[in-house]
């Protein structure tokens, strides 16, 4: 493995690592008042081209931490969409 690509998983971890304590905390509360949808719908798109990128330019380190990521916001979308009709 290339030295660059050791570096890509190392931001890879810390960024997806990130995004989890706030699909717990949701997920937990029920709370998505604070949720902005179009950030959300946004975000999942980058990062879904994020995740195609990877694909593209074989790289494991985007693939895998987008993979991630994609499930993470999926999440908070759906998230979104059940609680914040109450």
């Amino acid at each position: 493995m290339e030295g660059i690509e050791i570096l890509g998983f190392a931001a890879a971890v810390l960024t997806t690592a990130s995004f989890l304590p706030q699909v717990y905390q949701t997920w937990k509360t029920k709370d998505v008042s604070a949720l902005s949808l179009p950030m959300l719908t946004m975000f999942l798109t980058g990062i879904t081209l994020w995740f195609v990128y990877g694909i593209y330019k074989d790289s494991p380190s985007l693939v895998i931490a987008n993979g991630i990521t994609i499930i993470s916001v999926f999440l908070l979308v759906y998230f979104k969409l059940k609680y914040g009709r109450k």
